[in-house]
């Protein structure tokens, strides 16, 4: 695991990455033509991450009720799969325990084109409970040399307050041939 520490506004966060290896969780097979199925996999202190995927497109959300979660309905317009591991921002509490407030994952993009496919990296930052979970941002990782930090300062500035189906996802940075958001 990897921890660092930011500040926002006098409210610190850190971050612990975990390995998302689809390998090594749990798979149920999908039933019709583009279901590739769904996958149970163990995040940060045992937080359950629910992915699923067809059509070339994949979906994850979080916790106990990750299939009921906003988050399992959206994914990139364009063509995508996951990363290969999910940096959780955290909070630490007054009693010194450290409580997930939002993820970051790299997606990888393929954007349809009129000559060759563009593929490129997104960064999707997804608040946690309590609360929804939903995307909150995007940051094209392709093009903006900061992408970690841009995604960083979405978590830490917008993912808490965030309200999932009212407000609307924050995209930073630049914007390149591989850009794709929902």
């Amino acid at each position: 695991m990897f921890c660092s520490a930011a500040s926002d506004a006098g409210r610190a966060a850190e971050s612990v990455r975990t390995e998302l290896d689809l390998d090594k969780c749990h798979h149920t097979p999908g039933s019709a033509d583009e279901d590739y199925g769904s996958w149970l996999c163990k995040g940060y202190a045992g937080i359950a991450v629910h992915v699923t995927a067809g059509d070339q497109r994949s979906y994850m959300s979080y916790g106990r009720n990750a299939k009921a979660e906003p988050a399992a309905t959206q994914t990139l317009a364009a063509f995508n799969s996951l990363g290969s591991n999910i940096e959780w921002r955290l909070d630490r509490t007054a009693n010194g325990t450290l409580k997930p407030f939002a993820t970051i994952v790299r997606w990888n993009t393929t954007v349809a084109s009129d000559a060759e496919p563009v593929r490129g990296q997104m960064l999707v930052v997804t608040r946690l409970a309590p609360g929804a979970i939903c995307h909150v941002g995007y940051v094209d990782a392709s093009v903006n040399a900061n992408a970690n930090t841009l995604a960083q300062t979405i978590s830490d500035e917008h993912a808490r307050k965030f309200r999932c189906g009212t407000d609307r996802p924050v995209v930073l940075g630049e914007r390149g041939a591989a850009f794709s958001i929902p």
